[in-house]
């Protein structure tokens, strides 16, 4: 038996998702002054990515074109 296209997206948007998650919570863990040294700034710039990657993410969902895909860097 096939699945629907709704099945599908169902196993793959929980997966998917649930990597996601785990990876935030990764991420937290640099939150860790005892092991790791970080500035405001370097907190704000990797936030402000995932905030824009959220964003440009939703837009896909809205119908809305993404112009531009977007990587991450510490680099100005």
């Amino acid at each position: 038996m096939s699945e629907t296209k709704r099945e599908k997206f169902v196993r793959l948007a929980e997966g998917r998702t649930n990597k996601i998650i785990d990876t935030l919570q990764l991420l937290g863990n640099l939150s860790n002054t005892g092991a790791y040294e970080y500035s405001k700034k370097d907190v704000d710039q990797m936030f402000k990515a995932i905030e824009e990657a959220m964003t440009d993410t939703r837009k896909k969902f809205d119908k809305s074109e993404i112009k531009e895909k977007r990587k991450f860097s510490f680099k100005d």
